[in-house]
């Protein structure tokens, strides 16, 4: 008996072990939405509340991680990234904002999608919460990574000297948010102070030039991989600023659909 219920254990820790983590992990997703949530005009601010409850975007951020094994959005799982091939040029991967690839995820066409529907004023509370998860998904590096190694997720890391305890989309979901050790309020305040006078610039450029960059960022994690020396510390001090600078980008083009769609 104690046999069997070891048996069925393992296999069950395995099973959890193997499973793709969510994107930006909780914190990510809150800090986006807060840093949004401060750069959202009268009116926009007034629209997302009458949706989701005042500072829902923040509170409901998380929402559509939480639902990927329900039935009620059974093909949203793909919703959540676009993967690319590795050594692209910077033509094609802008491209696919345009002709939606057919494999490697579904991101870009389901915020289209739900963008339009909120624009024609068809969208519901569960709309609003798809967009502003998406909308921060776009931005993740790992969300934008290879397709033969399912977005990082394949790529075993030992993270403070654990042999082989995570893998690279984890640690770029979640281990380097968590290093700096702040709250999400804390860490979204934190980064608008250090890039306010960037702010203009990030709403001046295009999607497809954001896209462009954040691959360029996902190929440099990918290149780095292969002479990293195994040092946690290494490892967060060469990648946390990137990861933060996503994280601003991420909040501020939010918070510029939003008032786009509410002028």
């Amino acid at each position: 008996m104690k046999r069997a219920l070891l048996i069925i254990l393992c296999i069950a820790c395995a099973g959890i072990y193997s499973l793709p983590v969510m994107a930006w992990g909780q914190e990510g997703h809150r800090i986006i939405c807060k840093i949004a949530y401060d750069n959202l005009s009268r009116k926009a601010k007034k629209n997302v509340d009458q949706i989701l409850g005042k500072k829902g975007m923040i509170y409901w951020a998380n929402w559509p991680d939480e639902i990927k094994s329900d039935t009620i959005y059974p093909d949203s799982y793909d919703w959540h990234f676009q993967d690319f091939a590795g050594g692209m040029s910077d033509s094609l991967v802008q491209d696919a904002l345009i002709h939606y690839p057919a494999e490697g995820g579904r991101l870009f066409r389901a915020l289209d999608s739900l963008t339009n529907t909120i624009k024609d004023g068809k969208g519901d509370v569960h709309t609003m919460r798809f967009l502003v998860h998406l909308s921060g998904d776009r931005y993740c590096p790992m969300h934008m990574a290879h397709m033969d190694d399912k977005g990082g997720n394949m790529v075993r890391m030992a993270w403070f000297s654990k042999a082989e305890n995570t893998n690279l989309h984890a640690v770029w979901d979640t281990k380097l948010i968590e290093s700096q050790g702040y709250s999400f309020s804390e860490y979204a305040e934190m980064l608008e102070l250090r890039y306010a006078d960037r702010r203009k610039e990030i709403l001046k450029m295009s999607d497809a030039e954001l896209l462009v960059q954040n691959y360029h960022l996902t190929e440099a994690i990918y290149e780095y991989q292969q002479s990293w020396d195994g040092n946690t510390y290494h490892y967060i001090y060469r990648w946390h600023e990137p990861m933060e600078w996503q994280l601003y980008v991420a909040g501020i083009r939010l918070a510029k659909l939003l008032n786009e769609i509410y002028k």
